[in-house]
């Protein structure tokens, strides 16, 4: 939103602060939110979505483009609202309603925010300011790492010192380093460049921050939850589970890192590439002839997060391509 309205003037900066206070809400109702925090979490949400959209209505008046676009987001964020907000009464539906209502916000910009009667956005109606949108999001997956990162510190002091703790705390730890190098040092830079320049930015916005995001921040999360069972059980059998979640954290990181990168350059990244052809054949032979303990799968799973690192780093001209020190 920050994109067209400034921030210094004193309605949207009180806008700013009730949205922070509303996502505090929203963000303490979370662990709770398919339990008895469900009806805080969904309204503090909805509250969000709805009230910010109509703010800029207001804010934005007499910019014609910008007020036409919002109001079919309007639309699509009031349809999503009654799922949010049934999901939160009806408990035994919870799921499938939310799942609906993620659905919907998911789908709607793909769809130019279509609404019968007021027509679809075009992405060329979108002039974002691409270092402002490179920022924000390149300081969500610091967070989202950070936070990975917080969770396997907290994981390991419970435990008791052992080879196999130390050893799975280091795999964590270097994975997490690989994954920020993987996105720093190449991509978030080269994006920030390439958006900047393009004569239809709201395009690459959509398809590498709307999209492409949503897939490396899973990766990271998901990375977080393979860290810590890898933690609490380092050996004995894997099961199918923790299969999915050690080997399915650095593909999705993969995938969506290289995917993001390929917006600002003619080809899918060959190192990801490489990355992820070496994931498929680490889990075949696990699921095949049970090579692995959840340790050594973790180590594995790391190595090729670190090869796909320092192989796009040699390729793209070494110490050139260090992440920047701001980052």
């Amino acid at each position: 939103m920050t994109n067209w309205l400034d921030p210094e003037k004193i309605p949207t900066r009180l806008l700013l602060l009730v949205l922070m206070l509303a996502g505090l809400v929203m963000s303490a109702s979370i662990p709770q939110a398919f339990e008895e925090r469900a009806v805080s979490f969904a309204c503090a949400y909805v509250f969000m979505q709805v009230g910010r959209t109509v703010y800029f209505l207001w804010a934005a008046a007499g910019q014609a483009n910008l007020v036409a676009n919002f109001r079919r987001i309007l639309v699509w964020l009031l349809l999503s609202a009654a799922f949010w907000l049934a999901g939160a009464g009806l408990e035994a539906w919870r799921l499938p309603l939310w799942l609906a209502a993620i659905a919907i916000e998911f789908v709607s910009p793909s769809l130019g925010f279509y609404v019968p009667g007021l027509g679809r956005s075009r992405t060329s109606d979108w002039n974002v300011e691409g270092g402002h949108l490179s920022e924000r999001c390149g300081l969500f997956v610091i967070i989202a790492l950070g936070e990975s990162l917080l969770m396997t510190g907290a994981t390991a002091q419970k435990l008791p010192v052992s080879a196999g703790t130390v050893t799975a705390f280091v795999s964590a730890f270097l994975s997490t380093v690989s994954m920020w190098w993987l996105y720093f040092a190449i991509g978030a830079e080269r994006a920030t460049h390439h958006i900047a320049h393009s004569a239809d930015p709201g395009r690459l916005a959509r398809a590498g921050y709307t999209y492409w995001h949503i897939v490396i921040v899973a990766g990271i999360i998901v990375a977080a939850v393979a860290d810590e069972l890898v933690l609490a059980h380092p050996a004995g059998h894997v099961a199918t589970s923790y299969l999915l979640a050690i080997v399915g954290a650095p593909a999705l990181f993969l995938l969506g890192n290289g995917a993001f990168k390929w917006l600002s350059a003619p080809n899918f990244p060959l190192s990801h590439l490489v990355g992820l052809a070496l994931l498929a054949a680490i889990a075949a032979a696990e699921f095949l002839m049970h090579l692995f303990s959840p340790l050594g799968l973790s180590i594995a799973t790391t190595g090729v997060l670190i090869i796909a690192a320092m192989w796009e780093w040699r390729s793209l001209g070494g110490g050139a391509a260090m992440p920047a020190a701001s980052h």
